[in-house]
């Protein structure tokens, strides 16, 4: 153990007399292994780190942060219907327009909000047929699973569907 102490600066004609003759006290103790650690540490910094790749490695499938969409499209009239697979960050996959899907996504895209959330209960809605097309989207978005259903049954679930063109096909009246 090393033991530190402070040094008393006051002058000998300032100090009384009785105070000259106690020993100087200890400040701080400080443990022997600590100052060797510390100075394995500072050993351990001067030494230069591994040279890293200058390029991170490919990304593959399995890496990708997680955007990545499956939509499923039923009796939305001939060249639309299919099951179309979607890559946001980078773009891609066989989407009729992954950059134009990855775009309108974001866009929808906010803080503490579903994307994908159904129509709320409740809502008060038209009752506009907009046809007989189905969507169903499924896989992550956000970091967040997502499993939505969209149809055409009412004026509300037809602005839902809207808002989701171009990742769903845009679909003119009935």
């Amino acid at each position: 153990m090393v033991l530190l102490f402070q040094q008393d600066t006051t002058p000998p004609s300032r100090r009384p007399a009785a105070r000259a003759l106690l020993p100087r006290r200890p400040v701080r103790a400080v443990a022997a292994p600590a100052l060797g650690a510390v100075s394995a540490l500072v050993a351990l910094a001067a030494v230069p780190a591994v040279a890293a790749p200058a390029v991170p490695p490919p990304v593959r499938p399995e890496d990708r942060a997680g955007d990545h969409l499956t939509v499923a499209v039923q009796r939305a009239g001939s060249g639309l219907d299919g099951t179309y697979e979607l890559l946001c960050h980078p773009d891609g996959g066989s989407h009729p327009d992954p950059a134009g899907a990855c775009r309108a996504l974001d866009g929808l895209t906010q803080w503490g909000r579903d994307t994908f959330a159904p129509v709320a209960p409740g809502s008060m809605c038209t009752m506009i047929y907009g046809g007989p097309a189905t969507a169903h989207v499924t896989g992550t978005w956000a970091g967040r699973p997502v499993d939505a259903v969209y149809d055409r049954s009412n004026g509300c679930e037809i602005g839902r569907w809207d808002r989701m063109v171009p990742l769903l096909p845009k679909l003119g009246p009935a």
